[in-house]
């Protein structure tokens, strides 16, 4: 499976320049007024991954197919979007169908370039935008709680669980905490998810830069550096207009200008890494001469009873590392590196996975 990132912002932060160049299309209208986004724009990208083609030369595997990410670029929001000003409702009903939010602050001064709110601060944009979520979680949670209040009273046992995991969230919310702060147990988990709490999706901040700050960034991004680390949320930092110029390049000739620009890496890779490490996916892989193929997972046990559930015997099991050194399974075999898992195994990341199932 793959995963749903929301790109969100104010207007005029550079969320559409960006999801073009993430996307290589321009599908997005980029345009210095707000509102040009009004439709979210979605894009299915394949994830880039250096081990995919290391296993495919190893197999001789005639097609390579990577797994991939959906980026939703979603319309920005203003103050006020929590009571419907500008396009709040519909904002709010895209970014509940996604499963993280990268969250794209204005990082650089353009004077030709109009901000909203007639200045830039990307963390007071980033409070403005969490604000809003919040007070909009607020009146969800509220109405919850007014439509179990019957149920509450019959002793129904699921509104009793429902009702205390609303009411943490309440006690969060109304001192300005995020839902993604609490706690929640294992045992919660499923009716937490289902409550569908925006300030419960997990946060990537993206700090959009100026072309000469793409290698180390500036104050903004740093002090936008500093709020992610405080509330535990993951940060990159990107320059959107690099990004746009270099889905239009060729893969030799983008190499060259990221090595001009003093970038190692393009801001798409690093953004997938940062989005990787904070919803805690993994790759595994299965290869062989007809495709090598890469499959992305959340909880690895349920993989096996998900995807590859009917008819399921056992899993021949090799790390990439192993698969490497022994160029292919049968070396692996060789050096003892081959191991036969049941449906309780664990997958761990770069696994090369051989599924046997019943006819």
């Amino acid at each position: 499976m793959g995963f749903r990132m929301g790109i969100v912002g104010l207007p005029n932060v550079g969320k559409s320049t960006l999801f073009n160049a993430l996307t290589r299309t321009a599908a997005a209208q980029a345009a210095n007024f707000p509102f040009c986004t009004i439709e979210p724009n979605v894009g299915d990208v394949a994830v880039p991954d250096p081990r995919l083609e290391t296993l495919a030369g190893i197999a001789g595997s005639r097609q390579i197919i990577p797994t991939r990410i959906t980026f939703v670029d979603i319309a920005g929001l203003v103050k006020g979007a929590s009571r419907g000003e500008g396009l709040g409702n519909q904002f709010l009903a895209n970014i509940r169908e996604v499963d993280a939010i990268a969250h794209v602050l204005r990082c650089f001064e353009d004077g030709d370039i109009t901000h909203v709110e007639g200045r830039v601060d990307p963390v007071a944009d980033a409070e403005t935008i969490e604000t809003e979520l919040m007070i909009a979680d607020l009146e969800s949670v509220e109405r919850r709680l007014a439509n179990i209040a019957r149920k509450l009273k019959g002793g129904d046992k699921e509104a009793v669980a429902q009702e205390r995991l609303l009411k943490a969230a309440q006690a969060a919310l109304e001192v300005g905490r995020p839902a993604r702060t609490i706690t929640v147990a294992e045992e919660d988990r499923k009716a937490w998810d289902m409550l569908q709490l925006l300030t419960a999706k997990p946060v990537l901040y993206v700090c959009n830069v100026a072309e000469a700050d793409a290698a180390s960034g500036n104050a903004l991004s740093d002090a936008v550096a500093d709020m992610a680390r405080a509330q535990g949320a993951g940060h990159v930092v990107i320059s959107a207009r690099i990004e746009e110029e270099i889905s239009q390049l060729a893969p030799d000739e983008a190499q060259m200008f990221l090595s001009e620009m003093g970038l190692e890496e393009a801001g798409l890779d690093r953004l997938i890494r940062a989005g990787y490490e904070l919803l805690g996916l993994q790759t595994y892989f299965t290869v062989g001469p007809k495709e090598a193929r890469a499959w992305t997972i959340t909880q690895a046990a349920g993989v096996i009873h998900g995807d590859f559930e009917k008819g399921f015997i056992r899993a021949e099991t090799i790390a990439y590392d192993d698969y490497v050194a022994g160029r292919g399974e049968a070396g692996a075999r060789e050096a003892g590196k081959f191991r036969v898992e049941g449906k309780t195994y664990e997958v761990k990341d770069g696994d090369v996975l051989h599924f046997l199932f019943n006819a």
